[in-house]
């Protein structure tokens, strides 16, 4: 789906008389004091709407656009065989030690967020190159979710929903994919993080694309997520969390929204993007900078992030 929004700034013609004296006539055709304020108001209130429609806002607050309650991503008539290849686009995937206790680390975003990238850029993905086997990690999503219909809203548009969902759905698709879903156990093994998140990285590194099929066809193909499942999931109008085949989390996207937004504005999360390690704040990314970060200040620099969770992890293992 192609989204766009045209605006037409229109100008009002001003006539010019060609009869009588010339030195008159250069005194008509000469702007006047009102005609020339005008102007400059016209121009000044064009440079207004681009800088508050039209340019990207660095500061994600929660301002909403309605997501349609039925809404289908439409990936269907994207074919190629390698997206039933659950090998393409391998990446050696973590190994995790099962009697050993991971520390919860968790980041709220918005995936048409400019803070959400550089958040994602420039402590997460760092960070999770060498604590990756020692986090239980989670990418959350601001929205604001209706209590009355099925309604969400996302403040960069429909959209941004398409793309949390589509980023909610890779992590939660089984893995590796089954050739019969019946016949998955209650507790299935989810995509390895390593896969969904650089699946998400892949989406918002190109956010302005989202949710262009082909750019999401391929960045599927990069990390060796499913995209029929993919597409499954995110066309998916089942928008009851409860209701999931076989015990798991619903492999419907707008399910999986509506839990990660209601479970954030419960954590009084508003910001993308929000890190939170151990079930605590630890640093916010907002307007191009890092505010309100834990070790005085020093927590939007992805080594502390390692160090604590290092430290976390030799306390509790």
């Amino acid at each position: 789906m192609i989204l766009s929004t045209q605006r037409h700034l229109t100008m009002e013609k001003l006539p010019i008389h060609s009869d009588g004296d010339p030195q008159d006539q250069n005194e008509r055709t000469r702007p006047s004091t009102a005609t020339f304020l005008r102007r400059l108001c016209i121009a000044v209130l064009f440079l207004v709407g681009y800088y508050l429609l039209i340019r990207p806002s660095s500061t994600c607050t929660q301002h909403h656009t309605k997501l349609p309650e039925s809404y289908t991503l439409g990936l269907e008539d994207i074919t190629n065989e390698d997206s039933h290849n659950p090998n393409a686009g391998r990446i050696p995937d973590a190994q995790s030690t099962p009697a050993q206790t991971k520390i919860p680390l968790e980041a709220h975003i918005m995936s048409k967020c400019p803070d959400a990238q550089a958040c994602l850029q420039k402590l997460v993905l760092p960070a999770m190159e060498k604590i990756y086997d020692k986090v239980d990690f989670r990418l959350s999503f601001i929205a604001s979710v209706s209590e009355s219909s099925e309604e969400i809203e996302c403040m960069h548009g429909p959209g941004e929903c398409i793309g949390d969902m589509l980023m909610l759905c890779a992590a939660n698709l089984p893995f590796p994919p089954p050739a019969d879903e019946s016949l998955l156990p209650p507790a299935y093994p989810r995509t390895p993080i390593i896969r969904s998140l650089g699946f998400a990285n892949c989406l918002i590194n190109d956010y302005a694309k989202i949710p262009d099929r082909e750019f999401i066809h391929q960045c599927a193909m990069e990390h060796g997520i499913d995209f029929d499942a993919l597409n499954k999931c995110a066309s998916q109008q089942n928008d009851d969390p409860d209701d999931g085949d076989n015990g798991g989390p619903p492999l419907s996207g707008i399910a999986l929204l509506r839990e990660s937004a209601v479970r954030g504005a419960k954590l009084g999360v508003k910001t993308s993007c929000t890190v939170r390690l151990d079930d605590a704040f630890w640093c916010i990314r907002d307007n191009n900078e890092w505010k309100n970060c834990a070790q005085n200040g020093e927590g939007g620099n992805p080594s502390v992030l390692v160090d604590q969770v290092e430290k976390l992890w030799k306390e509790r293992n």
